[in-house]
Protein backbone atom coordinates (compact mmCIF):
# COMPACT_ATOMS: atom_id res chain seq x y z
CA UNK A 1 0.00 0.00 0.00
CA UNK A 2 1.33 3.30 -0.75
CA UNK A 3 2.52 5.59 2.45
CA UNK A 4 0.53 8.84 3.42
CA UNK A 5 2.43 11.39 3.55
CA UNK A 6 1.91 15.39 3.99
CA UNK A 7 1.38 17.15 1.54
CA UNK A 8 3.74 20.18 1.45
CA UNK A 9 7.00 19.79 1.20
CA UNK A 10 9.71 21.85 2.98
CA UNK A 11 12.33 23.43 0.56
CA UNK A 12 14.80 22.17 2.98
CA UNK A 13 14.65 18.50 2.45
CA UNK A 14 15.49 18.03 -1.19
CA UNK A 15 16.72 14.58 -0.88
CA UNK A 16 13.36 14.00 0.67
CA UNK A 17 11.58 15.84 -2.38
CA UNK A 18 13.47 13.98 -5.12
CA UNK A 19 12.60 10.49 -3.69
CA UNK A 20 8.98 12.06 -4.07
CA UNK A 21 9.03 12.79 -7.35
CA UNK A 22 10.67 9.56 -8.43
CA UNK A 23 8.04 7.44 -5.80
CA UNK A 24 5.10 9.40 -7.78
CA UNK A 25 7.14 8.92 -11.31
CA UNK A 26 6.81 5.63 -11.04
CA UNK A 27 3.62 5.39 -9.45
CA UNK A 28 1.95 7.22 -12.47
CA UNK A 29 4.36 4.73 -15.22
CA UNK A 30 3.16 2.15 -13.76
CA UNK A 31 -0.58 3.16 -13.88
CA UNK A 32 0.03 4.13 -17.32
CA UNK A 33 1.09 0.57 -18.36
CA UNK A 34 -1.82 -0.95 -16.70
CA UNK A 35 -4.58 1.16 -17.18
CA UNK A 36 -3.94 1.96 -21.07
CA UNK A 37 -5.75 -0.40 -23.05
CA UNK A 38 -3.98 -0.16 -26.07
CA UNK A 39 -0.77 -1.17 -24.94
CA UNK A 40 -1.68 -3.40 -22.14
CA UNK A 41 -0.74 -7.16 -23.36
CA UNK A 42 -2.16 -9.43 -20.40
CA UNK A 43 -3.57 -13.01 -20.90
CA UNK A 44 -2.27 -13.57 -24.32
CA UNK A 45 0.25 -15.61 -26.07
CA UNK A 46 0.99 -13.77 -29.56
CA UNK A 47 4.16 -16.37 -30.64
CA UNK A 48 1.03 -19.56 -29.83
CA UNK A 49 -1.12 -16.99 -32.04
CA UNK A 50 1.55 -16.51 -34.68
CA UNK A 51 2.20 -20.66 -34.71
CA UNK A 52 -1.00 -21.34 -35.11
CA UNK A 53 -1.73 -18.68 -37.82
CA UNK A 54 1.30 -20.24 -39.49
CA UNK A 55 0.05 -24.04 -39.43
CA UNK A 56 -3.21 -23.34 -40.74
CA UNK A 57 -1.87 -21.35 -43.67
CA UNK A 58 0.54 -24.36 -44.28
CA UNK A 59 -2.35 -26.66 -43.73
CA UNK A 60 -4.66 -24.47 -45.87
CA UNK A 61 -1.57 -25.01 -48.85
CA UNK A 62 -1.65 -28.55 -48.67
CA UNK A 63 -5.68 -28.65 -49.05
CA UNK A 64 -5.19 -26.33 -52.23
CA UNK A 65 -2.27 -28.86 -53.35
CA UNK A 66 -4.36 -31.49 -53.28
CA UNK A 67 -7.62 -30.31 -54.56
CA UNK A 68 -5.03 -29.07 -57.87
CA UNK A 69 -3.84 -32.50 -57.74
CA UNK A 70 -7.06 -34.42 -57.92
CA UNK A 71 -8.53 -31.92 -60.10
CA UNK A 72 -5.52 -33.00 -62.83
CA UNK A 73 -6.47 -36.40 -62.51
CA UNK A 74 -10.10 -35.57 -63.14
CA UNK A 75 -9.07 -33.49 -66.77
CA UNK A 76 -6.81 -36.24 -67.49
CA UNK A 77 -9.59 -39.06 -67.21
CA UNK A 78 -12.08 -37.06 -69.01
CA UNK A 79 -9.07 -36.81 -71.84
CA UNK A 80 -9.10 -40.65 -71.45
CA UNK A 81 -12.60 -41.29 -72.09
CA UNK A 82 -13.40 -38.71 -74.82
CA UNK A 83 -10.08 -40.31 -76.88
CA UNK A 84 -11.96 -44.02 -76.09
CA UNK A 85 -15.84 -42.84 -77.20
CA UNK A 86 -14.33 -40.80 -80.07
CA UNK A 87 -12.01 -44.08 -81.24
CA UNK A 88 -15.35 -46.15 -80.77
CA UNK A 89 -17.27 -43.55 -82.98
CA UNK A 90 -14.62 -43.79 -85.80
CA UNK A 91 -14.99 -47.62 -85.13
CA UNK A 92 -18.39 -47.53 -85.60
CA UNK A 93 -18.55 -44.90 -88.74
CA UNK A 94 -15.86 -47.20 -90.46
CA UNK A 95 -18.10 -50.34 -89.96
CA UNK A 96 -21.37 -48.60 -91.47
CA UNK A 97 -19.05 -47.10 -94.48
CA UNK A 98 -17.97 -50.63 -95.15
CA UNK A 99 -21.34 -52.00 -95.11
CA UNK A 100 -22.32 -49.75 -97.17
CA UNK A 101 -19.62 -49.75 -99.66
CA UNK A 102 -20.41 -53.41 -99.86
CA UNK A 103 -24.16 -53.24 -100.77
CA UNK A 104 -22.99 -50.59 -103.27
CA UNK A 105 -20.41 -52.82 -104.75
CA UNK A 106 -21.88 -56.78 -104.76
CA UNK A 107 -25.98 -56.28 -103.64
CA UNK A 108 -26.74 -53.12 -106.86
CA UNK A 109 -30.22 -53.72 -107.84
CA UNK A 110 -28.80 -55.07 -111.41
CA UNK A 111 -27.82 -58.10 -109.51
CA UNK A 112 -31.06 -59.01 -108.64
CA UNK A 113 -33.14 -61.61 -109.76
CA UNK A 114 -36.43 -60.00 -110.13
CA UNK A 115 -35.07 -56.71 -111.66
CA UNK A 116 -36.19 -57.34 -114.92
CA UNK A 117 -39.75 -57.67 -113.15
CA UNK A 118 -38.93 -53.68 -111.91
CA UNK A 119 -36.06 -52.54 -114.58
CA UNK A 120 -37.48 -49.10 -116.22
CA UNK A 121 -35.78 -49.73 -119.72
CA UNK A 122 -37.33 -53.56 -119.96
CA UNK A 123 -38.96 -52.21 -123.14
CA UNK A 124 -35.85 -50.58 -124.42
CA UNK A 125 -34.22 -53.90 -124.01
CA UNK A 126 -36.99 -56.26 -125.31
CA UNK A 127 -35.66 -58.37 -128.18
CA UNK A 128 -37.29 -61.40 -130.26
CA UNK A 129 -37.59 -65.07 -128.74
CA UNK A 130 -35.43 -67.29 -128.07
CA UNK A 131 -32.36 -67.19 -130.36
CA UNK A 132 -30.32 -69.90 -129.02
CA UNK A 133 -29.22 -71.19 -124.99
CA UNK A 134 -26.72 -68.18 -125.56
CA UNK A 135 -29.18 -65.78 -125.87
CA UNK A 136 -29.08 -63.02 -123.15
CA UNK A 137 -32.37 -61.71 -123.88
CA UNK A 138 -34.40 -64.69 -122.48
CA UNK A 139 -35.32 -64.04 -119.14
CA UNK A 140 -36.84 -66.65 -116.65
CA UNK A 141 -40.24 -65.04 -116.64
CA UNK A 142 -40.70 -65.85 -120.52
CA UNK A 143 -40.46 -69.21 -119.80
CA UNK A 144 -37.94 -69.91 -123.22
CA UNK A 145 -35.48 -71.60 -121.30
CA UNK A 146 -36.13 -73.94 -118.34
CA UNK A 147 -34.14 -75.48 -115.77
CA UNK A 148 -31.88 -78.04 -116.91
CA UNK A 149 -32.77 -77.57 -120.37
CA UNK A 150 -29.43 -75.16 -121.51
CA UNK A 151 -26.44 -75.99 -122.61
CA UNK A 152 -24.10 -75.09 -119.94
CA UNK A 153 -25.98 -75.45 -117.07
CA UNK A 154 -22.88 -77.74 -115.03
CA UNK A 155 -20.96 -74.73 -115.67
CA UNK A 156 -23.42 -72.08 -114.73
CA UNK A 157 -24.34 -73.91 -111.45
CA UNK A 158 -20.90 -74.02 -110.48
CA UNK A 159 -20.40 -70.97 -110.92
CA UNK A 160 -22.72 -69.31 -108.87
CA UNK A 161 -22.17 -71.68 -106.27
CA UNK A 162 -18.35 -70.28 -106.37
CA UNK A 163 -19.79 -67.05 -105.77
CA UNK A 164 -22.81 -67.51 -103.60
CA UNK A 165 -19.82 -69.72 -101.25
CA UNK A 166 -17.55 -66.31 -101.56
CA UNK A 167 -20.27 -63.95 -100.89
CA UNK A 168 -21.08 -65.75 -97.69
CA UNK A 169 -17.29 -66.15 -96.56
CA UNK A 170 -16.76 -62.81 -96.97
CA UNK A 171 -19.86 -61.66 -94.50
CA UNK A 172 -18.64 -64.30 -92.20
CA UNK A 173 -15.34 -62.62 -92.16
CA UNK A 174 -16.23 -59.61 -91.86
CA UNK A 175 -18.70 -60.10 -88.99
CA UNK A 176 -15.74 -61.56 -86.90
CA UNK A 177 -13.79 -59.13 -87.55
CA UNK A 178 -16.66 -56.90 -86.67
CA UNK A 179 -16.48 -58.92 -83.55
CA UNK A 180 -12.89 -59.03 -82.45
CA UNK A 181 -12.89 -54.78 -82.99
CA UNK A 182 -16.11 -54.72 -80.54
CA UNK A 183 -14.78 -57.24 -78.35
CA UNK A 184 -10.80 -55.24 -78.19
CA UNK A 185 -12.77 -51.99 -77.69
CA UNK A 186 -15.07 -53.65 -74.56
CA UNK A 187 -11.45 -54.81 -73.05
CA UNK A 188 -9.87 -51.44 -73.04
CA UNK A 189 -13.16 -49.77 -71.93
CA UNK A 190 -12.93 -52.61 -68.91
CA UNK A 191 -9.25 -52.09 -67.93
CA UNK A 192 -9.65 -48.09 -68.02
CA UNK A 193 -12.31 -48.33 -66.06
CA UNK A 194 -10.68 -50.55 -63.17
CA UNK A 195 -7.72 -48.24 -63.73
CA UNK A 196 -9.84 -45.19 -62.67
CA UNK A 197 -11.49 -47.25 -59.72
CA UNK A 198 -8.00 -48.45 -58.42
CA UNK A 199 -6.95 -44.60 -58.76
CA UNK A 200 -10.09 -43.27 -57.23
CA UNK A 201 -9.17 -45.89 -54.23
CA UNK A 202 -5.52 -45.14 -53.39
CA UNK A 203 -6.46 -40.83 -53.81
CA UNK A 204 -9.36 -41.41 -51.08
CA UNK A 205 -6.62 -43.84 -48.51
CA UNK A 206 -4.22 -41.26 -49.39
CA UNK A 207 -6.83 -38.55 -48.09
CA UNK A 208 -7.64 -40.27 -45.07
CA UNK A 209 -3.81 -41.10 -44.60
CA UNK A 210 -3.01 -36.86 -44.60
CA UNK A 211 -6.03 -36.27 -42.43
CA UNK A 212 -5.40 -38.45 -39.84
CA UNK A 213 -2.00 -37.48 -39.69
CA UNK A 214 -3.41 -33.83 -39.44
CA UNK A 215 -5.39 -34.47 -36.78
CA UNK A 216 -2.57 -36.29 -34.84
CA UNK A 217 -0.22 -33.47 -35.13
CA UNK A 218 -2.84 -30.78 -33.98
CA UNK A 219 -3.71 -32.88 -31.46
CA UNK A 220 0.02 -32.70 -30.05
CA UNK A 221 0.86 -29.26 -30.74
CA UNK A 222 -2.13 -28.14 -28.62
CA UNK A 223 -0.68 -30.62 -25.97
CA UNK A 224 2.77 -29.33 -26.24
CA UNK A 225 0.71 -25.90 -26.16
CA UNK A 226 -1.01 -26.55 -22.72
CA UNK A 227 2.19 -27.99 -21.19
CA UNK A 228 4.20 -25.09 -22.04
CA UNK A 229 1.55 -23.06 -21.08
CA UNK A 230 0.92 -24.35 -17.45
CA UNK A 231 4.56 -24.35 -17.28
CA UNK A 232 5.04 -21.23 -17.72
CA UNK A 233 2.25 -20.28 -15.07
CA UNK A 234 3.73 -22.46 -12.93
CA UNK A 235 6.99 -20.59 -13.06
CA UNK A 236 5.16 -17.51 -13.08
CA UNK A 237 3.70 -17.96 -9.70
CA UNK A 238 6.90 -18.98 -8.32
CA UNK A 239 8.44 -16.33 -9.27
CA UNK A 240 5.92 -13.90 -8.04
CA UNK A 241 5.56 -16.17 -4.81
CA UNK A 242 9.65 -15.29 -4.36
CA UNK A 243 9.11 -11.76 -5.25
CA UNK A 244 6.55 -11.54 -2.95
CA UNK A 245 8.87 -13.24 0.29
CA UNK A 246 11.94 -11.00 -1.13
CA UNK A 247 9.49 -7.86 -0.42
CA UNK A 248 8.59 -9.04 2.41
CA UNK A 249 11.66 -9.56 3.81
CA UNK A 250 12.82 -6.10 2.54
CA UNK A 251 9.87 -4.47 4.51
CA UNK A 252 10.98 -6.23 7.75
CA UNK A 253 14.63 -5.51 7.14
CA UNK A 254 13.87 -1.46 6.38
CA UNK A 255 14.07 1.16 9.06
CA UNK A 256 10.67 2.24 8.22
CA UNK A 257 9.88 -0.96 10.85
CA UNK A 258 12.62 -1.26 12.71
CA UNK A 259 12.91 2.09 13.97
CA UNK A 260 12.28 3.82 16.57
CA UNK A 261 8.85 5.77 17.13
CA UNK A 262 10.31 8.58 19.45
CA UNK A 263 12.22 9.38 16.41
CA UNK A 264 9.63 10.39 14.21
CA UNK A 265 8.68 13.98 15.64
CA UNK A 266 9.73 16.36 12.98
CA UNK A 267 11.48 19.56 14.61
CA UNK A 268 9.06 21.80 12.69
CA UNK A 269 6.42 21.04 15.18
CA UNK A 270 4.77 18.57 17.49
CA UNK A 271 2.11 17.91 14.80
CA UNK A 272 4.71 17.07 12.01
CA UNK A 273 6.45 13.78 11.23
CA UNK A 274 9.22 12.38 9.79
CA UNK A 275 7.89 10.53 6.62
CA UNK A 276 10.80 8.39 5.90
CA UNK A 277 10.33 7.40 10.01
CA UNK A 278 6.82 7.24 11.13
CA UNK A 279 4.87 4.13 11.26
CA UNK A 280 1.89 4.85 13.49
CA UNK A 281 -1.76 5.30 12.74
CA UNK A 282 -4.96 5.49 14.16
CA UNK A 283 -7.43 2.72 13.91
CA UNK A 284 -9.75 4.73 11.73
CA UNK A 285 -7.14 4.72 9.15
CA UNK A 286 -5.99 1.33 9.73
CA UNK A 287 -8.84 -0.22 9.09
CA UNK A 288 -9.46 1.69 6.21
CA UNK A 289 -6.58 -0.04 4.91
CA UNK A 290 -7.70 -3.49 5.52
CA UNK A 291 -10.83 -3.06 3.76
CA UNK A 292 -9.07 -2.01 1.02
CA UNK A 293 -6.63 -4.91 1.32
CA UNK A 294 -9.53 -6.73 2.13
CA UNK A 295 -11.11 -5.66 -0.87
CA UNK A 296 -7.99 -6.17 -3.48
CA UNK A 297 -7.27 -9.71 -2.17
CA UNK A 298 -11.54 -10.55 -2.82
CA UNK A 299 -10.84 -8.73 -6.22
CA UNK A 300 -7.53 -11.33 -6.86
CA UNK A 301 -9.69 -14.23 -5.96
CA UNK A 302 -12.51 -13.10 -8.31
CA UNK A 303 -10.24 -12.29 -11.19
CA UNK A 304 -8.11 -16.01 -10.71
CA UNK A 305 -11.08 -17.49 -10.33
CA UNK A 306 -12.57 -16.08 -13.76
CA UNK A 307 -9.10 -16.75 -15.65
CA UNK A 308 -9.68 -20.34 -14.37
CA UNK A 309 -12.75 -20.70 -15.37
CA UNK A 310 -12.08 -19.07 -19.05
CA UNK A 311 -9.22 -21.86 -19.19
CA UNK A 312 -11.62 -24.36 -18.18
CA UNK A 313 -13.79 -23.14 -21.08
CA UNK A 314 -11.22 -23.44 -23.71
CA UNK A 315 -10.35 -26.69 -22.56
CA UNK A 316 -13.52 -28.09 -22.59
CA UNK A 317 -13.95 -26.54 -26.39
CA UNK A 318 -10.83 -27.69 -27.36
CA UNK A 319 -12.25 -31.48 -26.02
CA UNK A 320 -15.62 -30.63 -27.64
CA UNK A 321 -14.21 -29.91 -31.10
CA UNK A 322 -11.92 -32.87 -31.35
CA UNK A 323 -14.57 -35.01 -31.03
CA UNK A 324 -16.68 -33.39 -33.42
CA UNK A 325 -13.57 -33.29 -35.72
CA UNK A 326 -13.84 -37.21 -35.06
CA UNK A 327 -17.36 -38.03 -35.32
CA UNK A 328 -17.32 -35.97 -38.61
CA UNK A 329 -14.34 -38.32 -40.06
CA UNK A 330 -15.78 -41.21 -38.53
CA UNK A 331 -19.48 -40.53 -40.39
CA UNK A 332 -17.31 -39.46 -43.53
CA UNK A 333 -15.74 -42.95 -44.04
CA UNK A 334 -18.70 -44.59 -43.19
CA UNK A 335 -20.72 -42.99 -46.08
CA UNK A 336 -17.51 -43.10 -48.29
CA UNK A 337 -17.61 -47.31 -47.40
CA UNK A 338 -21.43 -47.31 -48.48
CA UNK A 339 -20.95 -45.47 -51.50
CA UNK A 340 -18.00 -47.85 -52.61
CA UNK A 341 -19.90 -50.54 -51.77
CA UNK A 342 -22.95 -49.19 -54.04
CA UNK A 343 -20.48 -48.76 -56.74
CA UNK A 344 -18.84 -51.74 -56.59
CA UNK A 345 -22.71 -53.96 -56.64
CA UNK A 346 -23.53 -51.66 -59.21
CA UNK A 347 -20.57 -52.71 -61.45
CA UNK A 348 -20.65 -56.42 -60.55
CA UNK A 349 -24.60 -56.39 -61.60
CA UNK A 350 -23.47 -54.46 -65.34
CA UNK A 351 -20.54 -57.39 -65.37
CA UNK A 352 -23.21 -60.61 -64.80
CA UNK A 353 -25.64 -58.20 -67.19
CA UNK A 354 -22.55 -58.13 -69.82
CA UNK A 355 -22.09 -61.69 -69.42
CA UNK A 356 -25.33 -63.11 -69.58
CA UNK A 357 -26.09 -61.29 -72.93
CA UNK A 358 -22.69 -62.15 -74.49
CA UNK A 359 -23.56 -65.69 -73.66
CA UNK A 360 -27.07 -65.28 -74.91
CA UNK A 361 -25.89 -64.60 -78.15
CA UNK A 362 -23.22 -66.99 -78.43
CA UNK A 363 -25.08 -69.76 -77.33
CA UNK A 364 -28.74 -68.24 -78.90
CA UNK A 365 -28.04 -65.68 -81.48
CA UNK A 366 -24.94 -67.05 -83.21
CA UNK A 367 -25.55 -70.41 -83.82
CA UNK A 368 -27.35 -70.48 -87.41
CA UNK A 369 -24.56 -70.75 -89.69
CA UNK A 370 -25.30 -71.62 -93.45
CA UNK A 371 -24.99 -75.10 -94.49
CA UNK A 372 -24.94 -76.79 -98.11
CA UNK A 373 -28.72 -77.48 -97.88
CA UNK A 374 -29.01 -73.93 -97.76
CA UNK A 375 -27.26 -73.47 -101.38
CA UNK A 376 -29.16 -76.24 -102.78
CA UNK A 377 -32.01 -74.25 -102.15
CA UNK A 378 -31.63 -71.96 -104.95
CA UNK A 379 -32.85 -72.09 -108.79
CA UNK A 380 -34.91 -74.94 -107.78
CA UNK A 381 -38.11 -73.50 -109.08
CA UNK A 382 -39.30 -71.61 -112.02
CA UNK A 383 -39.88 -68.48 -109.27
Amino acid sequence: MPVRSPSVVQPQDYREAASLERKRQAELQLQSRWFNTRERLIGGDYNAWAAQVRDQKIQEATEKGKHEMIGAEMRQNDHIAYVLDRRQQRDRRKLQRAVSEFRQTFQKPESRREFDLSDPLALKKDVPARVSDQDTSNTISGLQIFMGEDLNSKERKKAQEEQNREWALEQQRMWNDALADHKFAEDIFTKTRLEFDQSAMNLQKLELATRRVACETVKDFNKNQMLEVTERKRHERRQEEEDNMAEIANALQSDFLSENPQQVASSLGPHRVVTDRWKGMNKEQLDEIRLIQKQQIQEKQRLQEEERQRDFDWDRQRTQAARANLLFERQQQRLNRELRRALDNKNLNLAREHKDMQDYLKEQVYVNYPTTQYFTQFNTTSK
